[in-house]
């Protein structure tokens, strides 16, 4: 890029000199100053991982405020005719020696007015940063240096201005990087200490008044140790810290399991907010604890003379071994933005699928050329930027917005066009599901899509049930002592005790059978019709407990590398099998509609009460529950928790259920449930559910229509059947990808059905992600991806040659198939 002469010398010396005001009046209409909820893309660009650190700096559009790096800034301004940008740029400096040797201090003229991350890779006593901009007008390049408030228009200073001091949303999103100073708290020089003999051991805590486990404190002043507030997301506590300090008036409390040798999470009642206790040490010395012979673990703290704990975060994170850094193409890690790690686990495991890369890497450019005028928001191009940055080694962040982030698998579905591959069809099969009823003997198939093979945990097959007993006897015998907790002993299940509970029938609840006519008992099975190119496979580890608070199965499962589950293929009606009659089960209207209304909401709504109950053990109000429960088909707790999170800010959230036409109460009019068998319309909540998810309206109810009002079957069916070419056109360019030419394409897109790509069921394992913590909503997940012989951890922005990698702690894993 040619630097422009507007300051050099000749005609553009008297240029400089005149009005620059002159020069910006044909842009003056374009340039707008940002306003309260405009993003300024400043410290990153649109299409890549560019930003002012970047040799090329960065170019800010004054009138979109979306960033751009050198490669892509062109593009834009030939696709928006917008002329004039903010070029940012940051130089980093290596600081003059003095004659004593050692560095000069900064120079009186160094700026830093970005929001950026200094580089970690630097050594801040020999560089220092200077930050330049300047106001680039394409096509030319001119360049007018910032900042110059005597010779440019108002207008155009405060536009400059505002810009310069607004924060980045890239930034605003992570948590980790929000530069909250904390303060020094009013009450850490005079606390007072009770001496009532309280010695804190190094493990083995639990509440005083709840027996919880997590989230526990210690009061600085009385030694006791109490659980914390309950979070939304399910973590937390019942509170009773805070109970405390309301009923005694101790203010201080440190957080057990941050105690290092650097210092601790000190909390403060009375100034609602954490601080610093610059006498710790000695506040905690009272209790008996050494902070310099302190480190954090999974469950607490433990001195160095005890010996650790073998718990799942170190083994899955390969902790106390020294593991060797790797870096480029495909070893590039993802920054946590707070609450990512699940996101990049996934991500990474899929860039390293041929298929995902061809259709965002390879299609790059033709994904960049089509774009809509605001590509931060659009999901093919940050899933082609993300892509490239992994593969080709830059620095990335998985996309940034929240919405984007919970589109990953919907997009897939949604925007491709039809006919060309879809990445995602790689995990796509079909399951056979037999029902039989127990009486009549007689069967009915059916085929459904998924992308998950869910194994059950086989608890009762642990290998080694004495070793558990042993150890829960003395787990709880060191609890009572408050002892140290003894060395943790995991079940053992055998994978093939899994699959075999699998494979085996199960259940059918409130079983209707059309050859009785009647409700009857009937069970069901579950075989592939086909087997995809990749295997996804979930170990169900998350389960409820007896209070129906949800818990983690910390289990050790022998996963296979090599899988075969060809005994596993479905094989159709047999022989001698007599189908059940494809009978609906009967409904009987009265003749007049008033009556036929009536009917209809005579009973009373059937609402799962376990459903209810797990949802509101979590702290929601109940009438919430019952309305999600009810809204959702009664499909379980899990379904009706998504619909509690997408309604959580609706005024009525917390109202009684008020159903249409049943007990005098009116909500939704005819439009709602009342209108079910007037005009056979589906239920309208049921409707507005499957469209927050994403979906048009009347692929909705056409949805729900053919799967008789069945909302899981309907979201099967919405899957199963792309859109109508004309909706899905933006994203028609985007997606135009060779077939897989080793698979066999059973069934092509649109109306005969999805396109379910066969072969062996034979595969390789070549990727897992773990968990860590006691809840999905909570703790941290990591990837092992299996490249080029040798296993690799990501662990966010880390990724080093894995040297044990924990086959065995995994949570899912992606297996291959082997070519036959």
């Amino acid at each position: 890029m040619q630097r422009a002469a507007l300051f050099g010398s000749g005609r553009d010396a008297q240029m400089a000199a005149g009005d620059l005001g002159e020069l910006l009046v044909p842009y003056m209409p374009t340039i707008r100053v940002p306003k309260s909820g405009d993003r300024v893309y400043k410290t990153e660009c649109a299409f890549s991982y560019e930003s002012p650190d970047s040799e090329g700096g960065l170019y800010v559009c004054m009138n979109t405020f979306l960033g751009f790096g050198r490669e892509h800034v062109e593009r834009h301004y030939r696709k928006t005719g917008q002329c004039v940008y903010m070029h940012l740029k940051r130089h980093v400096i290596e600081k003059v020696p003095g004659a004593s040797g050692g560095a000069l201090p900064k120079r009186r003229n160094a700026m830093l007015f970005l929001d950026l991350e200094t580089n970690g890779d630097l050594n801040n006593d020999d560089f220092e940063y200077e930050d330049e901009a300047k106001l680039v007008i394409f096509p030319d390049h001119y360049e007018i240096p910032l900042p110059n408030i005597e010779e440019l228009p108002a207008l155009v200073t405060i536009a400059c201005d505002a810009v310069l001091s607004s924060k980045s949303p890239y930034r605003k999103q992570d948590p980790d990087s929000w530069e909250e100073e904390l303060q020094v708290s009013k009450h850490a020089k005079t606390l007072v200490q009770m001496d009532n003999g309280v010695r804190i051991p190094p493990s083995g805590w639990k509440c005083s008044k709840c027996d919880l486990r997590e989230n526990l404190w210690l009061n600085l002043t009385d030694g006791s140790v109490l659980c914390g507030k309950w979070f939304f997301d399910g973590s937390g506590g019942n509170g009773h810290a805070l109970e405390h300090y309301k009923e005694m008036g101790y203010p201080l409390a440190v957080k057990l399991g941050t105690i290092t040798p650097d210092g601790a999470d000190v909390y403060s009642f009375d100034e609602e907010e954490a601080v610093l206790d610059p006498h710790i040490a000695k506040h905690l010395a009272h209790f008996g604890i050494d902070m310099l012979q302190m480190h954090v673990t999974e469950n607490g703290l433990r001195d160095n003379n005890i010996k650790p704990r073998v718990s799942e975060w170190e083994v899955i994170q390969e902790s106390g071994v020294k593991l060797k850094p790797m870096y480029g193409p495909g070893y590039t890690g993802m920054k946590n933005l707070g609450n990512s790690c699940y996101l990049s686990a996934v991500l990474q495991a899929i860039f390293s699928i041929p298929e995902f890369q061809r259709a965002y890497v390879g299609n790059l450019p033709r994904i960049f050329d089509y774009s809509p005028l605001d590509p931060t928001q659009d999901f093919n191009t940050q899933m082609a930027k993300l892509g490239h940055g992994l593969l080709s080694g830059q620095y990335s962040k998985p996309p940034m917005k929240s919405e984007l982030i919970e589109q990953v698998m919907k997009e897939e579905h949604k925007r491709n066009r039809i006919g060309s591959e879809n990445p995602s069809d790689v995990f796509r099969f079909l399951v056979e599901e037999r029902t039989q009823c127990c009486q009549s003997r007689k069967v009915r198939y059916t085929e459904r899509v998924d992308y998950l093979m869910q194994l059950p945990v086989a608890m009762e097959a642990a290998t080694n049930k004495d070793e558990l007993i042993a150890y829960e006897l003395k787990r709880r015998e060191a609890e009572a002592a408050r002892r140290p907790l003894p060395e943790l002993i995991r079940a053992k299940i055998p994978f093939s005790a899994c699959l075999q509970a699998f494979s085996e029938p199960e259940n059918v609840d409130d079983f209707w059978s059309s050859a009785l006519q009647a409700k009857s008992a009937g069970v069901k099975t579950s075989r592939f019709s086909s087997f995809p190119e990749y295997l996804v496979v979930q170990i169900k580890k998350f389960t409820f407990g007896l209070d129906w608070i949800p818990q983690k199965l910390d289990v050790s499962v022998d996963m296979p590398d090599l899988l075969d589950i060809n005994h596993l293929r479905a094989t159709g009606l047999q022989p001698g099998e007599e189908e059940l009659p494809d009978i609906a089960p009967p409904i009987i209207i009265p003749d007049d509609p008033k009556d036929r209304m009536m009917n209809h909401f005579m009973e009373p709504p059937d609402i799962d009460e376990s459903s209810v109950m797990q949802l509101a053990e979590m702290g929601f109000p109940l009438e919430a529950c019952r309305k999600a429960v009810y809204y959702t088909g009664n499909m379980g707790a899990e379904v009706a928790f998504n619909w509690i999170i997408a309604h959580m800010e609706e005024p009525d959230f917390a109202e009684p259920l008020a159903i249409p036409g049943y007990g005098g109460v009116a909500s939704a009019g005819a439009a709602g449930l009342g209108a079910i068998g007037l005009d056979n319309q589906p239920p309208e909540e049921m409707v507005a559910l499957i469209t927050s998810m994403g979906f048009q309206r009347n692929v909705a109810i056409q949805a729900l229509k053919a799967t008789n009002n069945n909302f899981e079957h309907a979201l099967d069916w919405i899957f199963s059947h792309p859109e109508p070419e004309e909706e899905s056109e933006s994203a028609s360019d985007v997606m135009d990808m060779e077939n897989n030419a080793n698979a066999n394409i059973l069934a092509e897109a649109g109306s005969e059905g999805p396109r379910i790509k066969d072969g062996s069921g034979r595969y390789e394992l070549f990727g897992f992600i773990s968990h860590m913590g006691t809840s999905t909503m909570s703790g941290h997940y990591v990837s092992h991806l299996k490249k080029e012989g040798r296993w690799v951890i990501y662990n966010d922005l880390k990724v080093c040659a894995s040297e044990r990698p924990p086959r065995d702690l995994g949570y899912i894993y992606f297996y291959r198939r082997i070519p036959s």
